[in-house]
């Protein structure tokens, strides 16, 4: 008789498309996933760092970010491209959670594949980040979707629709809901219970590190 396989335990990765400690924390998350497959699974979730009346130009908060830019690049190893530099200085640039966030859950009810959502996240905020393309022209997601063999036309109706966007408030909403205070956050949940594992960004080993703990704890 088959033997249905046990869930395993989940790595909730709680980040936002905005956020560039999450920037820096993708590769990390990448190492995760391919040093514990089999082991762990890993589900990203966007958090709504800047929504409502908090979206506006990327100018109001520029000063901020570029000061913050060389302390990730220097924690984490990650590079912001000369074309998002570019973007902030010019300043018109909206910066808004909502539109990019809506991109990944578009791709995550597609697909129903957390580790390519996870992938697909990190390639949004390449876009971004990297090449300073523009996270609110939904145009921008159609070469994003090739290495997953996605349907472009399917993807932006799935993306215009209304129950796309309540979903991706919902997701904000329950972020909230967890108490998340800052992004990334990791939590591993393991049953009906959920364990913080890091606040912040953290490199791998000490991410690792406490990732065992809490496994072997619950073994």
């Amino acid at each position: 008789m088959e033997t249905i396989p046990a869930n395993l335990p989940e790595l909730l990765y709680i980040h936002d498309p905005l956020c560039g400690w999450c920037y820096g924390t993708s590769p990390v998350i990448n190492r995760v996933q391919q040093e514990f497959m089999g082991r762990v699974d890993v589900s990203v979730l966007c958090g709504g760092m800047v929504k409502g009346d908090d979206a506006g130009p990327i100018s109001a908060s520029w000063e901020y970010v570029r000061q913050a830019l060389g302390d990730v690049e220097k924690a984490t190893g990650v590079h912001f491209g000369a074309a998002f530099k570019a973007l902030g200085e010019e300043g018109s640039y909206v910066y808004d959670s909502e539109p990019p966030s809506r991109a990944i859950t578009t791709f995550r009810q597609i697909t129903q594949d957390p580790a390519h959502t996870v992938a697909f996240a990190h390639a949004v905020q390449m876009a971004l980040f990297h090449d300073g393309q523009d996270l609110n022209n939904p145009a921008t997601y159609n070469s994003l979707l090739t290495p997953f063999g996605i349907d472009v036309a399917e993807f932006q109706r799935r993306l215009a629709a209304p129950e796309t966007a309540r979903a991706t408030q919902q997701e904000f909403a329950a972020v909230a809901r967890i108490g998340v205070q800052g992004f990334p956050t990791l939590v591993l949940r393991l049953g009906e219970q959920g364990y913080v594992l890091a606040r912040g960004y953290q490199p791998y080993e000490q991410l690792r590190q406490g990732l065992e703990q809490l496994l072997r704890a619950a073994a």
